[in-house]
């Protein structure tokens, strides 16, 4: 059980800070503004009743729109749009 506990206190302090120094918040950008705002306008995130509440179900709902937009995009697209997306944001 305490090793259970300490990957999860390891997910949550250092998988979110690796996210953001690999990925290319340029790239996520352009991402972004080429395929997202195909289905929406920036205002869904920054709507005051928005579902998504942490850095995890950020990029959960990126891979989804990735996937329903059939884009075939590679981890690290999805891990640059994320971290775009946070800090332009959500700021989790």
């Amino acid at each position: 059980m305490k090793s259970r506990l300490q990957i999860v206190l390891f997910t949550l302090l250092f998988v979110p800070a690796a996210l953001a120094t690999a990925a290319d918040t340029a790239h996520g950008m352009t991402l972004a503004q080429q395929h997202c705002t195909a289905c929406h306008d920036n205002g869904v995130y920054t709507r005051e009743n928005r579902r998504i509440t942490t850095l995890d179900g950020l990029r959960t709902q990126v891979r989804r729109c990735e996937l329903s937009l059939g884009l075939k995009w590679f981890d690290e697209d999805i891990d640059d749009v994320t971290v775009y997306l946070n800090e332009s944001f959500y700021k989790f």
